[in-house]
């Protein structure tokens, strides 16, 4: 995480917007035309100033994007954007912002709720409740739908200062966002060397030392890694493996108990107990030694050369290919039979995806703008991207007779590309009552959800995960700041437990140490905010 960092930032950047965001006369923010009870396509185009973000293999103009050429047809709205790519949009939006020269509005605009309270606060945002009630039908329905929306796009005050991307992908244990960290096992190898595919913590470890001794690549080269990793939070990390010992682990260290409790799983006692058994596979040399330091190229480059013997990630195909040598591992039974999978904390939701700016002076028009993003079929292709496009290949063709969207077989295109070079990122909706009736699910993430539901969904002891609360801006200051020091330690103390096998020995000067960096205070303020959303 780098919530400070991210803080920060903001800081910065709002404190410039206190002098400079009340100057309403930006040569970037469109005129005020006056424009009330419109319907579209509007009898004369009128243009408007967006900022954005795009992916490098997207056109620098948005405009060229087939779906942004349609909108403009059906609305009448012509978008002069301010584009920058991904890697450098957030320094660039802050920039803007602080120099007062606010656009009418921000697309994938990637807020934080930080960020969204701070910008609220200094007058650089507006709130936008009363404008979804007069002006958005669309997104009035799908909060009609899932009323859950209505309460996670809301600030502690009351008011909803953002438009949200919502992408739903079954639901409950069911959901495509269930585990982010699954861990996929070399079967090429098992079947080569006639192994079974592992059910316990200790059969794991025979299989991998057996990738280590045995040449199951046959190149008579010890270069076989039986185990890697990247040591950080998210898809590519090993907390998969703490479940057979606990309540397990995931990204943000949470477990939310099946009566209501918000526990931090880095000092749960299976924690330890599973510290000691990856330090049982460091010591065998089964652990990659490059695993604490290593980055995503790299760690793609081992993968691509076939070296793993297991490995984490959300999608093999990014790693290994999608190819039949490797096989999601189901969870494994530890020392006394237990057998978990932590849920990770994640949902089709994203709060800050669009805001409107104070210098903005169509609200209606905006307004009914942003809805046309929540229309149903507009919302699919706004997520993955388009269909009849003559100059680009199109993830969907679409079936007048259903009125749907089908998805196009990506005929060995990464899937993430080519949505990255079509789509528009939001905001938008798609309910998962929009599949087989507006659209279809797209292959990959089909494969995805019967994977889940077949190997982990039967093992998830938890009934809730840890949901997405709007904090206050003085509870999110004490997170932060909590978490930046106890988050880091937490990283520090695993990496030197798996390395150096001494955590029986330091568990409890390490459970008095997160207790000093703020443990306690952050388990109130994450119960509070769990209580309140329920």
């Amino acid at each position: 995480m780098k919530k400070s960092k991210m803080v920060v930032t903001t800081i910065l950047a709002t404190l410039l917007i206190t002098s400079g965001c009340s100057n309403n006369s930006s040569e970037t923010a469109s005129k005020d035309y006056n424009l009330k009870d419109i319907s579209f396509p509007l009898q004369e185009k009128v243009t408007m100033s967006f900022l954005t973000q795009s992916s490098p293999l997207a056109p620098k103009d948005p405009n060229e994007k087939l779906i942004y050429q349609r909108l403009e047809e059906k609305t009448g709205v012509n978008i002069k954007w301010k584009n920058y790519t991904s890697d450098v949009f957030v320094e660039k939006r802050n920039l803007a912002l602080a120099s007062g020269d606010l656009p009418d509005a921000i697309l994938d605009a990637s807020y934080s709720d930080y960020d969204l309270l701070k910008l609220a606060k200094d007058g650089a945002i507006i709130s936008v409740e009363d404008l979804i009630d007069k002006y958005m039908p669309n997104l009035q329905k799908v909060i009609q739908s899932a009323p859950e929306y209505q309460s996670m796009m809301t600030a502690p005050d009351g008011h909803i200062y953002s438009f949200p991307w919502i992408e739903e992908l079954g639901s409950g244990k069911d959901s495509i966002h269930s585990v982010d960290d699954l861990p996929w096992i070399n079967v090429e190898w098992l079947n080569k060397l006639g192994l079974d595919m592992p059910k316990t913590t200790e059969e794991l470890k025979k299989v991998l030392i057996a990738f280590k001794t045995q040449d199951p690549n046959g190149n008579g080269k010890a270069d076989e890694i039986p185990l890697s990793f990247i040591s950080k939070s998210g898809g590519e990390d090993l907390a998969f493996l703490f479940g057979s010992f606990g309540l397990g682990e995931n990204w943000d260290h949470t477990v939310v108990t099946n009566d209501g409790t918000v526990t931090f799983t880095a000092a749960d006692e299976g924690y330890k107990e599973g510290m000691k058994f990856l330090n049982e596979l460091y010591a065998e040399g089964l652990i990659d030694v490059e695993a604490f330091e290593q980055d995503w190229n790299t760690y793609i480059a081992k993968g691509k050369d076939n070296r793993y013997g297991m490995y984490f990630t959300w999608d093999k195909a990014n790693i290994t290919g999608m190819n039949d040598k490797y096989d999601l591992m189901p969870p494994l039974a530890g020392p006394d039979g237990h057998i978990n999978v932590a849920r990770t904390n994640g949902m089709g939701f994203d709060r800050g995806r669009m805001v409107i700016t104070s210098a903005n002076k169509n609200l209606e028009l905006t307004a009914k703008w942003i809805d046309e993003l929540y229309e149903p079929i507009q919302s699919v292709q706004n997520n993955w991207g388009t269909y009849g496009d003559e100059e680009q290949q199109n993830i969907f063709e679409y079936d007048e007779e259903s009125n749907m969207l089908k998805h196009l077989s990506l005929e060995g295109a990464a899937p993430v590309e080519l949505r990255q070079k079509t789509n528009i990122g939001g905001p938008l909706a798609i309910l998962d009552e929009y599949y087989g009736t507006i659209t279809t699910k797209p292959a990959d993430a089909e494969w995805r959800l019967d994977l889940l539901k077949d190997v982990m969904v039967p093992h998830m002891q938890a009934e809730n995960i840890y949901p997405k609360v709007f904090f206050s801006i003085e509870e999110l200051d004490r997170l932060s700041t909590i978490e930046t020091d106890m988050f880091a330690y937490v990283m520090r103390k695993r990496s030197e437990w798996i390395q150096n096998g001494k955590v029986e020995k330091e568990w409890p000067s390490y459970l008095k140490e997160l207790d000093r960096l703020g443990l306690q205070e952050w388990l109130e303020i994450k119960q509070s905010g769990y209580d309140r959303n329920q």
